[in-house]
């Protein structure tokens, strides 16, 4: 079938279609009100970098740092970490249980939070700047603390102490062993264990007018029997814990030293070994058998 178009319809249509695109008008994005609609922005925008700030809680305690004073926290055991989280506050240990802080010179007085760890505890403590009418030394008290189980520590310095103490008030009415030397008697009062060591109760008679003066222990373990001196065998150590120092004493005198507990065959032996300070060099040397220890009482912690 063919199709006739009609010349006089065409030509309407082609007026009718020019007509309308003049009433148009023609859209150009650069000319309306918000072109930053119609275009994407290029300008760089610059980076910016994230501030890191302590987080202070409410729980924390707080502490006046003043500007060009030292701050001291004391802590019941030997510290082992200290962190600072502002780099304008500087800190050391002057000993080993005390924390010294203070603002670096022209340094901006900022907050901060300082986290302290024991061997059995850490606390966490918000600084802020102060005036000088502040407290400067800080004890930290185990209200502010919270247990720290770290294993293969063991008991804590203060714990060691404070068994220590309390075996020191017991009676030395009895001895378990006992020998004597230049005028001296060393006696062996008594053994316990708690947890992971051994506490040796021991004390020493000056018979003697001259005063000792304390150069050094040793403790060895021997063999009980020495057939050869080339065949000798001597494991010396070092204790854990030491309740008192060593002076020099005129007649009495008496120490409880902590050892980690050990183990050893029955040929051999523990030595305690005490020397005097020269010229004189006086030296009296303690024994003691496995038995010993195998019969150790048990002290609660």
């Amino acid at each position: 079938m063919k199709i006739i178009l009609n010349p006089f319809l065409l030509l309407l249509i082609f007026l009718a279609t020019h007509t309308r695109a003049q009433d148009a008008e023609p859209f150009f994005p650069w000319e309306h009100e918000n072109p930053e609609l119609f275009f994407e922005h290029t300008e760089p925008q610059p980076v910016r970098t994230p501030v890191k700030t302590a987080v202070f809680q409410p729980w924390m305690p707080v502490v006046q740092l003043p500007p060009n004073l030292d701050v001291h926290f004391v802590s019941p055991e030997p510290i082992q970490y200290v962190d600072i989280s502002a780099k304008n506050i500087i800190g050391d240990l002057p000993l080993k249980n005390v924390l010294r802080i203070r603002y670096k010179d022209s340094a901006k007085a900022e907050d901060a939070v300082i986290t302290i760890a024991g061997e059995k505890f850490i606390a966490q403590y918000h600084i802020r700047p102060g005036g000088t009418n502040v407290p400067l030394q800080i004890n930290i008290e185990p209200s502010d603390t919270k247990p720290l189980d770290i294993s293969g520590i063991g008991l804590s310095q203060n714990q060691l102490r404070q068994l220590s103490l309390n075996l020191f008030c017991k009676s030395t009415s009895k001895t378990i062993e006992r020998t004597k030397a230049f005028g001296l008697k060393a006696s062996l009062y008594h053994v316990y264990t708690a947890g992971d060591y051994i506490f040796l109760d021991v004390g020493y008679h000056n018979k003697t007018n001259l005063n000792y003066a304390i150069d050094a222990f040793h403790f060895r373990i021997d063999d009980k029997k020495i057939s050869k001196a080339t065949n000798v065998q001597s494991l010396e150590f070092s204790p854990e814990y030491t309740l008192f120092g060593t002076p020099m004493f005129q007649k009495n005198y008496r120490n409880i030293f902590v050892l980690k507990k050990l183990s050893f065959p029955g040929n051999k032996v523990l030595h305690i070994e005490l020397h005097e300070k020269q010229i004189s060099g006086r030296v009296i040397t303690l024994e003691i058998s496995y038995r010993d220890i195998l019969g150790a009482d048990n002290t609660p912690l």
